[in-house]
């Protein structure tokens, strides 16, 4: 069979634009829909996960109190750094842990620290002599200068078994040397902020991790028929995961549940007015502390962590929300009755505030609480309705104010 030649000039000059023209627009087109679609890099690392890569359908918190959902590929163009892929899994010479805390994973195990403490250390000298003593509890004030001489009372009423830590509202630190303890205490200092603002950036779960307990209180409480370490022997006896100190009946303004008994070394449970407590076993009947002086066992804290609002600095609405952390919450969040201090009921740092349209400082500031109560109460009820909606259950009635 012969073979059939064309030569170039043998074509018309039509039909040879027509091919010309053919190719250059089969070109343009094919570079348009490459450019449209995402880079896939088909390397050897990836080749043995399939040929699409995984998607992440992770979460953006673009501002306080929302979040948007992230595109799959807006997710893919994230983690696209070489040091967030696995190494690939024949090649044994590189580290990866999936278990490891979320950017460890390239690091040994038995290398890793996940979790800190607030312990002071020395310059000098072999580490492991650094701590003569452990302290298992913390305790933390959120302090102005002017309240240092019932800080002072109350910083004695803690053994060395404490951790002292002291967040500053005024900026005003150095002065606090003038007591001895303050010199081995650790200091925080950001103006105009309240001890809730301080709990959710420098007491996450991790960097408390090595407390038995918690102490998150206020300025302004009378610790003259206290003692901390009989608290803990009764928090632990009667099994409390979230208590406070009974509150003096007779000194300022308090619910029913954490008025001190003389009866009892404990009481979980109260009568309110009536018709404020829809189920006996819920707030403020019970499973309700309030927020000047609460106490957290470590897991119960790990919880309540995540329960505080980045944006809701005064934590009102906590008290009622806490027993989500427990169960059973009546049985244990408690009130300590045979330890028992005094709500002197200072206005320091609402005075802290400014004026505006007239108002006095502190009147802003308790404008400020009301609207967070309203804020913190909403988003709870939100986020419960969106989940149970999500898994196809009814929502269920749990009113507790």
């Amino acid at each position: 069979m012969g073979i059939l030649a064309l030569s170039t000039g043998s074509r018309k000059p039509n039909e040879t634009m027509r091919i010309l023209l053919t190719t250059f627009l089969g070109v343009v087109f094919g570079f348009l829909i490459g450019v449209s679609f995402p880079t896939l890099s088909l390397t050897k690392s990836n080749k043995s996960s399939g040929f699409f890569p995984v998607i992440d359908l992770a979460y953006s918190e673009d501002k306080p109190g929302s979040k948007t959902v992230l595109s799959p590929w807006s997710s893919m163009k994230g983690n696209n750094s070489s040091s967030m892929q696995a190494p690939n899994s024949k090649d044994k010479s590189k580290i990866w842990v999936p278990s490891n805390p979320r950017g460890a994973e390239r690091l040994p195990p038995g290398f890793v620290v996940a979790e800190s403490d607030y312990y002071l250390r020395r310059l000098w000298g072999d580490p492991k002599e650094d701590l003569t003593i452990a302290p298992r509890y913390l305790v933390t004030f959120t302090v102005g200068y002017d309240q240092r001489k019932n800080i002072d009372a109350c910083v004695k009423k803690f053994s060395e078994n404490f951790t002292i830590l002291l967040f500053h509202y005024d900026g005003r630190v150095s002065e606090w040397d003038e007591f001895e303890w303050s010199k081995s205490a650790i200091h925080v200092s950001a103006r105009k902020q309240t001890k809730w603002w301080y709990a959710k950036r420098f007491l996450h779960p991790d960097i408390v991790a090595p407390y038995d307990y918690i102490f998150i209180w206020d300025e302004d409480l009378g610790v003259e028929h206290f003692n901390a370490e009989e608290y803990i022997k009764l928090v632990k006896k009667h099994g409390l995961e979230i208590s406070q100190p009974g509150l003096e009946p007779n000194k300022g303004l308090t619910w029913q549940m954490t008025k001190r008994r003389g009866d009892s070394e404990v009481h979980k449970i109260t009568d309110e007015k009536p018709g404020w407590c829809t189920d006996p076993h819920l707030p403020p009947c019970a499973a309700f502390v309030e927020i000047m002086a609460p106490v957290f066992s470590r897991d119960a804290w790990r919880c309540v962590w995540h329960m505080i609002q980045n944006d809701l600095v005064h934590g009102w609405g906590l008290d009622f929300a806490l027993r989500k952390c427990i169960e059973p919450a009546h049985e244990k969040i408690g009130v300590v009755d045979s330890q028992w201090i005094v709500h002197q009921t200072i206005p320091s740092l609402g005075n802290q505030g400014e004026s505006q349209n007239g108002k006095k400082p502190w009147q802003g500031v308790k404008e400020r609480c009301r609207k967070e109560w309203t804020m913190f109460q909403n988003r709870l009820a939100s986020a419960e309705r969106t989940y149970f909606k999500t898994a196809g259950l009814d929502t269920p009635n749990s009113n507790g104010h």
